[in-house]
């Protein structure tokens, strides 16, 4: 979508932008609302409509997705599984760990398999390698192949090899792909064929999407009634996650407030769902979409679960996406962006100042309510 020489269409930065601090923010929103019901949001906090935290902040979500955005910038469409292995390597398995201890299931299977020196794809053979923390971190592959959606799939699907297996898969491809064509200005209904259409039609990733969006007119309780299975302990499911979020954004038809508040009601993996939300919201709106006290919140990454992220911000990647998706990694912009992952570069780059359904199977009280 960006012309090959000369700056990119301002246009296109803005959603970038919007994309990725969209995607901080649902994640700094719905992180208090993890793992909850419903029925426990409302009797803690009433109905979500802002933060509820003291001092809001990101969570793995954020934290990964600046990961991978950094890997991709480094070595754009020409990313191998070996990179990505190589990445994960340097800087988590082979790095003292944050107080989370490399965050979800996921992460922690894939880091005990590249710790006994299995290589991708296997390392990603292990018990959670559905969950959608591939999904989480897709959004900077939208970003960078905006107009593209294939092509975000095909990238996401390259780092997620190393950590991530069949639904796993399918709903990070799902996420990339959607982010990608709303870079492009599509409107909500193509953003959900664009991520349909890049995952298998009879898998449950592209079932529960289907389910989703077709019960957003129903709004947020008839959507989480579509997909979420009742009674199931793990709320880190790929194809529920993803679906959600793509119900939330549906429901929404495209607002940044109503998709990321929808998301984050909803409850079940809420930092997950609302971040995804958010950043398929902000790249159809772009930053301006964002309301401008909730954007105050988000600050350099902390580091609390990746601590060679700490100081990096969505907003530096943002724009670095789409400057290396424009140049071609050609010259010395390439150089410089290849320094980005090794070991002496600095991590800690000044930030932007930015301006002030029923259930299938289980309990129904658990999704009712």
């Amino acid at each position: 979508m960006a012309s090959s020489a000369g700056d990119p269409p301002a246009a296109l930065r803005d959603r970038a932008r919007g994309a990725l601090l969209g995607l901080a923010v649902g994640d700094a929103l719905g992180a208090p609302a993890e793992n909850l019901k419903p029925s426990e949001i409302r009797a803690r906090w009433g109905r979500i409509t802002g933060y509820v935290s003291e001092h809001p902040a990101g969570t793995d979500d954020t934290e990964y997705a600046l990961f991978s955005g950094l890997l991709l910038a480094r070595h754009g469409g020409a990313l191998t599984p070996a990179d990505a292995e190589a990445a994960w390597h340097e800087h988590i398995a082979d790095r003292a760990e944050g107080p989370f201890r490399g965050a979800g299931f996921s992460e922690r299977g894939t880091l005990e398999n590249l710790r006994r020196g299995l290589a991708a794809p296997i390392s990603a053979q292990h018990r959670h390698a559905w969950s959608d923390g591939l999904a989480m971190r897709a959004a900077p592959f939208g970003v960078f192949a905006a107009g593209r959606p294939a092509e975000a799939a095909r990238l996401v699907a390259i780092d997620g090899s190393v950590s991530h297996e069949g639904e796993g898969i399918h709903g990070g491809r799902a996420v990339a792909a959607g982010v990608a064509a709303a870079m492009a200005g599509a409107p909500p209904v193509a953003v959900v064929a664009a991520a349909l259409a890049v995952v298998p039609d009879d898998s449950w990733t592209a079932r529960s999407l289907r389910r989703a969006t077709a019960a957003a007119h129903g709004g947020e309780r008839a959507v989480r009634r579509a997909v979420v299975i009742g009674g199931y302990p793990w709320t880190d499911l790929a194809p529920e996650a993803v679906a959600l979020a793509f119900g939330a954004y549906a429901a929404a038809d495209g607002d940044f407030r109503d998709a990321v508040l929808t998301a984050v009601n909803m409850g079940r993996d809420a930092d997950t769902t609302a971040a995804v939300a958010g950043a398929l919201a902000g790249a159809t709106q772009g930053v301006a979409a964002i309301p401008a006290d909730w954007a105050a919140a988000v600050g350099p990454a902390r580091g609390s679960c990746l601590p060679s992220m700490a100081g990096q911000h969505v907003l530096d990647l943002a724009d670095l996406l789409v400057d290396r998706a424009g140049s071609g990694a050609r010259g010395a912009g390439r150089a410089a962006r290849q320094d980005l992952l090794r070991p002496d570069a600095s991590l800690r780059r000044a930030p932007l100042l930015w301006p002030a359904a029923r259930v299938l199977t289980g309990d129904e009280s658990e999704v009712g309510a």
